[in-house]
This record gives C-alpha cells, structure tokens and sequence, in this order.
C-alpha cells in the first residue's frame, strides 16, 4: 500500500522523534485524512526493521477491527493478535496486539513487555488524574522503563484542559500535524459546506455545567413538537438531492421524536443508541452504507470510530461546548466518496457560529458569559463564516461598507476591467509556519512549492505560494520574495531546502501584511509586508537581478 506524501511524511516525523527525543510524540490528521495507514507502518518498521512489540490501544470496537485490518494489509505476514471484550478475543502471545482500553487497562502484567505502544484517538488520554489510560501506561512502564508512546489524533485538545501535549502529560510534543483545509485543497478530504438554518431554537435558557451545556435541559427545548417539526420539514427540503443523512440528537426521546417525525413523511429512517443491540446497530449501518436507508439517527455514538464514506450531510441537533465533539461530529462527511461532490452541515444547535468554521477550531480559555460568537451567517448565500471576515469565501459578498466611489477618467490605453469591490487590510502577523507542498498525483520531478501560512487571528489563515522549483514569472517572484525576507542568506537549492532554512530562521517574520480582497475573488492576496525597522515591502517589486 502506497502512502500518501503527507503520510510519509508523519511517519518520518515520528522516527526523528523517537531517535532525537527522549519524550512521546503525537500525530494529528484530520478525521478522515488517513491514520490507520500510518499507524499500520509504524507497527509493520516497529517489528520488521527492530524486532520490537508493539501495542494499539483505542476504546472504540471499530476502530480496532480497522487497525487489524489495516496491518494485515500492509504487513501480510503480520503476527497480530486481538485483546477485547467486545471482540470476544483474549490473544496476549503476539508481536502486535490490537487491544481496547476497557478491557486491558487491569491486565498488564498478562501482556508482558512491550517496546511501543500507539494510542488511537489519543485525546481520549485525561492530561490530569487517573483513568485507565493513565493507570494502564503506568503499570506498562514498570514491566518496561523506556517504553515509549506515540498518540495518533484529529483532535489534540479537551473541552476542559486544553491541548493534549504538555511536559507533564503522557503525551508531550506534536511530532507533526496536517491541516483540515490543505487536505480538501489537495483532494484528499470531501469539501464541506454549511447554510445557516430558518428554524432559529433558543437555547439561552440551557445551563452550563463542567463546560457543557445540561444534557437534560437542551434535549427539553430540542424536543419540542414545535421545535421538531419545521426543522424537520427544513431538512428534508434542504437534503433532496441528499442521498445519505446523518443526525445527531440530543438525547433518546429526543431522537425518537425525530426518527418518527421522519417516517411520518415516508422517508427511510432508523435509530442507532447505545444500548442498540450489536446485530440491528451493525444492519442499520449497513443499510445506510449501501444507500437502501437515507436517514440515519443517533446520540452520541457515532462519533470516533464511525466510517462511512457515503455520509453527504450532517445534520446537528445537538449544540456543544466542546470543540472536539463538534469536530467529530462534523468530521463524519469528510471522507471521499466518489457519488458526493460535498457534504452539507445543517447546523441547528449554533456550534459553526459558537466555534467557528470547522478548519479553524482550537483550544481556548474558558469564554465570558456575554462574549461574543466566533462566526456570522452571510445575507446573499447563507455560508456560515469567520466573524472577522471581510469577504464570503462562498459568494463574495462583502461584508465591508464599500468605499465612495471617485470619477475615474478613462484613457485609450486603459483596458483592466474591475470585477468587483477591493478591500485592504493591515492584518497583524501572530506566527508563519512554512511546509513542502506536492501535487497531489504528479509525477515524481514535478516542481514542488512552499507553502506559506501567516496566522493573523486565532481562527484566521492568509496562506501565499512560494515556488524555488519552478521557471519563468514564479521563479523571479520567489527570487524577490526571498531577497526581501531572508536578509542576504543564499538562496536555497529546491523547496525542502527553503523550508528547512526558513524554520532555522534565515527569513525575518513580518509583524504585518496588507491582505487585498477582491469581491467574487475566492481567495485573498498578500500586498505588502511590514517589518519591524524596515520600510513596507511591495511583493510585486521586480528584482534587479
């Protein structure tokens, strides 16, 4: 099985930290992205190449079926053996054992000396306490001192704690991490689009306990008739040219209400809870899969470790606090199918304006009760988008009020058309962070680029192109970039070679840009940079030589 170049490079990642580092690193991909694939290669060098042991640990049954599978695919003679309750399966003498975390987390001593263990949906791990992650890995190290640990997530962060890496977690260091919106650039993940919903639900009156709305409380309000019923009708007017639905509720009678509601208008519907009995949960998924069922209803267990490609649209009726489960949530349409073009989030919990656009989530500090929302709705196309933008990325429209027009005498050399109102803004530069881009299925001597991500917000990303492997135009243009930003330091010879001097820090970071918006454009572009000491820069200055 070929990897995919980002995968490559995660496993990469994890060996330079494992030969330069004492500590545990952890992998982020988004969901979707693909990290059983890289999991499945760490094991398969793990016990090739070192003769070592390894062990998978997650807490979803799913997900452990698709880790062996996964293995076996690409280590065919792969002495795998399964631990779970679940799986029915109890094997402890193997070179790798794929094990759930419920069923282990006692038996340490039973599965002996391991030299690795992987942890799957690592943001599972509590950062403070006990639990069985924490008291499991414990009893694990004292049979084996130097084992070392290597989390793979989409979500490297809790609602209540932050991020998951820290010096004094299990886990410590971010290895490597792939973004949610360079992945649908290249092709690798669905594109997702939101509308913002008719059907406008309340929910000032849910309280807030342990950082998250009162279960009981919210499903009260979603659970009302007269709330029900027009969302309903919204969504199934709204998913037409849907095929396949997924729903999330707020709790049991609240997902009952819904799935009736749905057969009432003689749509295929069906409920999968927690206590759903393994051969009806297993047909219903089935069912949806194959497309003979278009709605699919739960509460809260399709989430990590849920896998269907076919899921066009996600449906919220559940409002969170948490970030990590409105990206999982969400995260169930991201996977490639090759009948969806899209998936559609319909959004009727408020999370998208609550946490803003799905790309551009984070951990943050416990927010004000009078603060603010992350997002806005556009009045042209209903694209639920960053509160702090100027232009809809979906339509155009401009948010800014438009500037007074001046009288412009028109001259016969004069040809340019305008498309569209310009919007310039001084944005101030928090970070940059600089990475090799390879087109997706190109040849191996294609010119590889430089990406180049200005974080200017927290939730906000101005992304330029550098190209040092290209001819003509774009090499000039690199050449004048990198005269300006790297202060007399040779030029590099191809794009890892820029990347690697740009993060050993040969180019000097702006403190601003100027972002130039065009109305109808779908992306912006960087103007001008401003330098501590230095006089503004113009990016389309032509070199002198």
């Amino acid at each position: 099985m070929e990897l995919r170049p980002y995968q490559k490079a995660a496993v990469e990642a994890v060996y330079t930290h494992l030969r330069t580092k004492d500590n545990n690193p952890c992998v982020v991909i988004p969901t979707g992205g693909g990290k059983t694939p890289v999991l499945a290669t760490i094991v398969s060098d793990a016990i090739q190449k070192w003769d070592g042991r390894v062990m998978i640990v997650s807490h979803v049954k799913e997900l452990l079926e698709q880790a062996t599978d996964k293995i076996k695919t690409i280590y065919q003679d792969a002495d795998v053996g399964i631990f779970s309750s679940g799986l029915k399966s109890w094997e402890t003498d193997h070179k790798c054992i794929v094990a759930g975390i419920q069923s282990v987390y006692k038996h340490a001593e039973k599965l002996g000396h391991f030299d690795l263990i992987i942890v799957d949906e690592a943001h599972l791990i509590p950062v403070q306490g006990e639990g069985m992650y924490r008291k499991f890995l414990a009893d694990m190290k004292e049979i084996n001192p130097i084992l070392r640990v290597i989390g793979l997530t989409a979500t490297p962060y809790r609602m209540s704690t932050g991020t998951i890496c820290s010096d004094e977690n299990i886990l410590n260091e971010i290895c490597y991490e792939i973004g949610i919106r360079e992945l649908m650039d290249d092709g690798y993940l669905s594109k997702i689009v939101s509308k913002s919903t008719k059907s406008e639900i309340d929910l000032s009156s849910v309280h807030i306990k342990g950082g998250e709305f009162i279960e009981s409380e919210a499903e009260a309000i979603m659970a009302q008739q007269d709330v029900i019923v027009p969302a309903i009708n919204e969504v199934c007017n709204l998913t037409k040219d849907r095929k396949s639905v997924l729903i999330f509720c707020c709790g049991v009678k609240h997902a009952e209400k819904v799935v009736n509601r749905l057969r009432e208008l003689d749509y295929s519907a069906e409920l999968i809870l927690g206590d759903t009995l393994p051969g009806f949960r297993e047909q219903h998924i089935e069912d949806f899969k194959s497309g003979k069922l278009k709605f699919l209803v739960n509460v809260g267990v399709l989430t990590t470790g849920f896998d269907a490609p076919n899921v066009d649209c996600v449906v919220l009726f559940r409002p969170t606090m948490s970030p990590g489960l409105y990206y999982q949530m969400v995260g169930r349409g991201f996977r490639l199918h090759p009948e969806k073009k899209d998936c559609l989030i319909l959004d009727f919990g408020n999370n998208i304006v609550r946490h803003g656009p799905i790309d551009r989530i984070e951990p943050k500090a416990k927010r004000s009760k009078g603060e603010g929302p992350l997002g806005k709705v556009c009045p042209e196309c209903q694209e639920v988008v960053l509160l702090s933008s100027s232009i809809c990325p979906a339509c155009g429209h401009n948010f800014m009020p438009k500037p007074k027009k001046t009288k412009i005498e028109k001259k016969p050399s004069q040809a340019a058309i305008l498309s569209g109102e310009v919007n310039i803004e001084e944005l101030e530069v928090k970070n940059v962070r600089y990475t090799v881009h390879q087109k997706r299925d190109a040849p191996p001597d294609w010119p590889r680029t430089v990406k180049v991500d200005y974080e200017v917000g927290l939730f906000l990303t101005v992304t330029e192109w550098l190209c040092p492997e290209h001819t003509g135009y774009a090499k000039r243009k690199f050449l004048n970039w990198w005269r300006e930003h790297a202060s007399g330091c040779e030029l590099p010879v191809d794009a890892k070679d820029c990347v690697w001097l740009c993060n050993e820090g040969a180019v000097d970071m702006p403190t601003h840009i100027k972002v130039k918006t065009v109305s109808g454009q779908k992306y912006p572009e960087i103007v001008g940079y401003i330098y501590p000491e230095k006089e503004p820069f113009d990016p389309n200055e032509e070199i002198p030589f």
